[in-house]
């Protein structure tokens, strides 16, 4: 076990804080980081987290990374206990060759379990499968009040409260997921270019349930007749028999390594207005018009921005936000409007992804409910952008949507609290297991979270 200071940030490069950083191997380590802690603590992974969740300004940030264990899948259920330092990289490696995969995954193989925990991950399925706690079957959580096994059945209350709580409700040593299994490492991709918006929605709205997973990229740079922009990706499972050459003599491969990096922080401006339209019409008129059954790897259709480590550092050294919303079906019109209002603004953004979700899961802090999910990648720099966002806000909030915790950097906690209507139940069930407030994190003191 060591600690030393860091100068921490989330993967946005924003709002620096320094923290003693301690490194358990154990849970026994973890319960003395816990009760030696001489103010706040709060756990931390591979610092995915766009903004603050995962510092404490003053206090003590637990890396998770040193609780490694990982149990052989079981290979009649699929069950497998994982500690909460295992990334979804390192299991995914051991467990596509046995024929399992991830039920949930983010747009990178780079979060460990524990943070996949704590930020209760979706993903291009939600609307199929849900989040990843709706896969986990039991967490060993570490407490300030002591360590102890929770399962939706056991304690509900408790196991519900630490989806999507970034952190505030313990440290996760491991947790028992159900993987979901797969013939082969590849997806069937059907791909459909769309000229508009409202054309992209409305396919998303009638098609989507035919697919496992579906997600569409959304050009935000575009206005009038082709405001929105989309390409639509959608797929599922490939079987072996859909296996062509190569293919078939490794049907069962992990993805494949990250072979570039970004080696510096270039100066803030390199993506800018001009540069990601120029990139949008690119990206746009390369996408085919309509392509069906075209077969992807694993890491190709889940996580492409995993082949460059450090992506990260393109927007420079003032970094970037991800502003990621959540409005109800009956609300979509709010996508339109934000479109909109970045067009008109001239504010860019560089990814912009649109995703439909499943019904909301018990977790207070869970971000996902049934509707639109639209997530932007905006550089830190436009003077208007912090106006732009304000607005955002409020559209969001009245429309009875969220923000994502884990994509969060600016929130205020007026709005917070607006739009997480539940968190009275969770600061009640946190109260019990953490009665002098000791878990706490920059977004928790930022946020107002008692």
């Amino acid at each position: 076990m060591s600690n030393h200071q860091e100068l921490l940030t989330g993967w946005g490069n924003t709002a620096p804080s320094l923290a003693d950083v301690v490194r358990p191997r154990n849970e026994e380590e973890v319960t003395t980081d816990l009760q030696n802690a001489p103010g706040s603590l709060i756990a931390r992974g591979l610092g995915r987290s766009y903004g603050d969740a995962a510092q404490c300004a003053g206090g003590t940030v637990l890396s998770n990374r040193g609780l490694w264990n990982l149990t052989p899948i079981d290979p009649l259920t699929g069950l497998v206990t994982v500690g909460a330092g295992v990334s979804l990289d390192e299991l995914v490696s051991i467990s596509i060759p046995a024929g399992w995969f991830i039920p949930v995954t983010p747009g990178t193989r780079q979060v460990t379990i524990g943070g996949a925990i704590a930020a209760d991950i979706h993903g291009k399925n939600h609307h199929v499968d849900g989040s990843f706690m709706n896969h986990v079957r039991s967490i060993r959580l570490a407490t300030p009040t002591g360590t102890l096994t929770i399962t939706p059945e056991s304690e509900p209350e408790l196991f519900w409260a630490t989806a999507g709580a970034m952190g505030l409700t313990g440290v996760v040593i491991d947790a028992t997921v159900q993987m979901i299994p797969i013939e082969t490492s590849y997806i069937s991709v059907d791909t459909e270019r769309f000229p508009n918006l409202d054309a992209t929605m409305a396919a998303m709205a009638s098609g989507d349930d035919d697919y496992r997973y579906s997600v569409a990229w959304v050009d935000c740079m575009t206005a009038g007749a082709s405001m929105g922009r989309g390409v639509i990706t959608r797929g599922d499972h490939a079987p072996k028999s859909m296996l062509e050459g190569k293919q078939t003599r490794h049907p069962l491969s992990p993805p494949a390594s990250t072979k570039l990096a970004v080696p510096f922080t270039p100066p803030s401006g390199l993506l800018n207005r001009l540069s990601i339209k120029a990139f949008n019409e690119a990206w746009f008129r390369k996408s085919p018009k309509k392509r069906d059954g075209e077969i992807q790897s694993l890491g190709t259709f889940f996580h492409p921005l995993d082949g460059v480590d450090w992506w990260n550092r393109l927007h420079g050294h003032r970094g970037f936000l991800q502003y990621q919303f959540v409005v109800s079906d009956a609300h979509g019109d709010v996508v339109t409007k934000a479109i909109e209002l970045l067009s008109s603004q001239k504010v860019p953004s560089f990814l912009a992804v649109l995703k439909r979700f499943g019904p909301h899961n018990p977790g207070p802090l869970s971000f996902p409910m049934k509707g639109w999910t639209l997530a932007l990648d905006i550089p830190i720099g436009p003077p208007q952008l912090a106006g732009v966002l304000d607005q955002l806000d409020l559209m969001v909030g009245e429309a009875g949507g969220r923000l994502y915790l884990a994509k969060d950097s600016r929130l205020s906690p007026q709005q917070f609290r607006a739009m997480y209507p539940q968190l009275g139940e969770f600061e009640r069930i946190r109260k019990t297991i953490d009665p002098q407030g000791l878990l706490a994190s920059d977004l928790s003191r930022r946020l107002g979270i008692s």
